[in-house]
């Protein structure tokens, strides 16, 4: 009955996978190295068991003592009463001890009747909680000692019938404890499994928080960016064109108010997204695609930034949409750092196809800006550093650098399958 009640209340506690999802007057019932860590304090449950133990080994070795009082005079019957009760008092160690426990209770069972009642228990432990080999060595001595015992005491009945009961005790007690060490190293093992499944969740949502606070700053990054250094040139030329005609002032006041208004604009959309993301029925704003690229050109030229344009792809090339909004971001990464490191520059923006893979390039040509605290053509390549997580998502490769005459290249290979 114990045995059964403690099965169900572990198959729930291996089902939840942590121990704190058994309910507390659940591990009352359960042992404490089940539910706690090995060593931990006795648990009520434990404490009862104890008890129980305890009780029944004094009650069973009051009982062989009984039976086995014809053949002690006084000083064995006091030898035996204290071997036996030190035997019985022993086992309240078992579970720290179990060999130890063990050897001493089954070994002076050939001595002392009291303790006939300890070293069953004993034995069990040992099967339950001991090794291998410390179960075959103790296991040869209480064959040893049932086969000494009755010629101690054989006022106890006949020989043959003392030596086949004992066996036949060893065996249940044997049997009962390897069936109960099998069942609880399995509790163990799926109690350890589920913690292991739910270790790994909290891993895989640790990694996809890490993988959306990536994919927030990108997209921060390719909206606001582009706009952003539109504004920058603008309010930079209002501040050192201090003789600027009212005309050019307007226009360049109408292009930093136009430019705001489409950043907010795209960042209300950005944010949206994101705070619906994963919400079904929220259309997600329409993205920018391949034939976007010359409105993306147009817009750096009315900045004031020389861009050169080459579109090499033939009308009917069918490029993927994902590929397309690819080349558009490598494109407005580009435009985005000539504005910013080099805008008295040339840009040259060319798109070119080979069979299946599309060629995006971007070179800087010109110096790069010197301000008070010097170059700033080195950046934080943040942008860039999303911007070949972008190209890694559809099988391209994004090359960026120096390319030996000061100017700066950025280049891409989006292959895709016709």
């Amino acid at each position: 009955m114990e045995h059964t009640l403690t099965g169900v209340l572990l198959g729930q506690m291996a089902t939840a996978g942590h121990e704190t999802s058994v309910q507390r007057w659940q591990r009352r019932l359960l042992p404490s190295d089940l539910v706690e860590a090995p060593g931990a304090a006795r648990s009520a449950r434990d404490w009862t068991v104890d008890s129980t133990v305890f009780a029944l080994a004094v009650l069973i070795g009051i009982a062989s003592l009984h039976s086995s009082a014809e053949a002690h005079d006084p000083a064995t019957f006091v030898a035996d009463v204290l071997l036996g009760l030190v035997a019985c008092l022993l086992l309240w160690a078992r579970r720290t001890h179990p060999v130890g426990v063990g050897i001493y209770a089954i070994g002076v069972t050939v001595f002392s009747a009291f303790a006939s009642g300890a070293a069953p228990i004993a034995l069990f432990n040992v099967a339950l909680r001991g090794s291998r080999r410390a179960l075959v060595g103790l296991t040869g001595l209480a064959v040893a000692s049932i086969s000494v015992g009755p010629l101690v005491y054989p006022s106890n009945g006949g020989y043959w019938q003392q030596v086949i009961f004992g066996w036949l005790v060893l065996t249940v007690v044997i049997g009962w404890a390897l069936f109960s060490r099998v069942r609880r190293e399995l509790i163990l093992s799926l109690r350890e499994r589920a913690e292991r499944v739910e270790s790994e969740q909290r891993l895989e949502l640790e990694q996809a928080r890490e993988a959306e606070r990536r994919r927030i700053a990108r997209e921060m990054h390719d909206v606001l960016a582009h706009r952003l250094s539109l504004l920058s040139v603008h309010a930079g030329a209002l501040e050192f064109r201090l003789d600027a005609s009212p005309a050019e002032i307007g226009e360049a006041a109408k292009v930093i108010r136009e430019s705001a208004q489409v950043a907010l604009e795209e960042l209300r959309e950005v944010i949206g997204v994101l705070r619906e993301n994963g919400d079904e029925g929220v259309p997600e704003p329409p993205q920018p695609t391949l034939e976007q690229i010359r409105s993306l050109v147009d817009e750096s030229r009315a900045a004031g930034l020389d861009v050169r344009w080459r579109d090499e792809i033939p009308e009917t090339a069918p490029v993927p949409g994902a590929v397309g909004r690819t080349a558009y971001r490598v494109v407005q990464e580009g435009l985005t750092n000539a504005r910013k490191h080099s805008p008295a520059g040339t840009v040259d923006v060319t798109l070119s196809s080979e069979g299946s893979v599309l060629t995006v390039e971007v070179v800087s040509r010109g110096e790069p800006r010197v301000t008070d605290t010097g170059l700033v053509r080195a950046g934080s390549r943040k942008g860039l550093v999303g911007l070949s997580e972008r190209v890694d998502l559809v099988g391209g490769a994004l090359e960026h650098g120096s390319d030996g005459k000061g100017h700066f290249v950025l280049r891409a290979t989006l292959p895709w399958t016709p």
